[in-house]
């Protein structure tokens, strides 16, 4: 037993076991999302995050020992967020026609998103560092921290509010959607990725091409926007 402790403690410091069960996580999870018939609620994601999380808390292990192998797929979130532009650009003659109904709901989805956290922060007596770290938790990670911490919000907060969103979007906005018989999958793709971000886009992706091209768009104009109006918000607000 004590040379397993003894082993044990030796690989929980390597780089290489926190990589490799993160992507094993991932793989579980991609392996029973197919199982369950590509059904919203057994997302890949939801179910990694889940098998990750009871590792580290079984084995007593620090985020920071983990993130220090697992910083890797953290790196590659700006290559994979640039790739969406293949699909984008795959779809770039249904996009031009639908230019003037996807700046109605960009209007509509940002409102939505800013004016709920703000109403909901206050009536919940809120401190405003809290609903500053909540403003930009629609927008996808890397702008949404930067967003965060640039208007005096907590950008670890934010990191776990937009995991949250993500997940909770991709889980319930696909059946939602369907509940109010909207199927066109322009509509659907980008109100996804307008309110779940890189996650729902993913979601949107292994549905349906187009639906996951529109939403990337949702995903790049959400988080330019949000860039732009969140700021503008925070400083009215506080």
């Amino acid at each position: 037993m004590r040379d397993v402790t003894e082993i044990w403690s030796y690989l929980a410091h390597g780089p290489l076991l926190w990589l490799a069960l993160t992507l094993a996580a991932f793989v579980a999870g991609s392996f029973l999302f197919e199982r369950a018939g590509r059904r919203a609620w057994a997302n890949p994601v939801l179910i990694a995050v889940a098998l990750v999380a009871a590792a580290l808390e079984l084995t007593g292990t620090s985020y920071a020992t983990y993130f220090e192998g697992a910083q890797f797929v953290h790196f590659m979130l700006g290559p994979v967020t640039v790739a969406l532009a293949t699909p984008l650009w795959d779809n770039r003659a249904a996009v031009r026609r639908s230019l003037l109904p996807m700046a109605a709901a960009l209007a509509a989805g940002l409102t939505a998103a800013l004016g709920s956290v703000v109403l909901i922060g206050r009536a919940m007596g809120l401190p405003a560092g809290t609903i500053l770290s909540m403003l930009p938790k629609s927008a996808t990670a890397p702008v949404a921290i930067g967003v965060s911490e640039g208007i005096g919000g907590s950008p670890t907060l934010t990191a776990v509010l937009v995991i949250l969103t993500g997940i909770v979007g991709a889980v319930l906005a696909p059946p939602l959607l369907a509940l109010l018989r909207i199927r066109d999958p322009r509509a659907r793709g980008f109100a996804v990725g307008l309110a779940a971000h890189g996650i729902g886009t993913a979601q949107m992706m292994l549905t349906d091409a187009r639906a996951g091209a529109f939403a990337g768009i949702g995903l790049g104009v959400g988080a330019v926007t949000t860039a732009l109006v969140a700021p503008l918000v925070a400083h009215w607000l506080f």
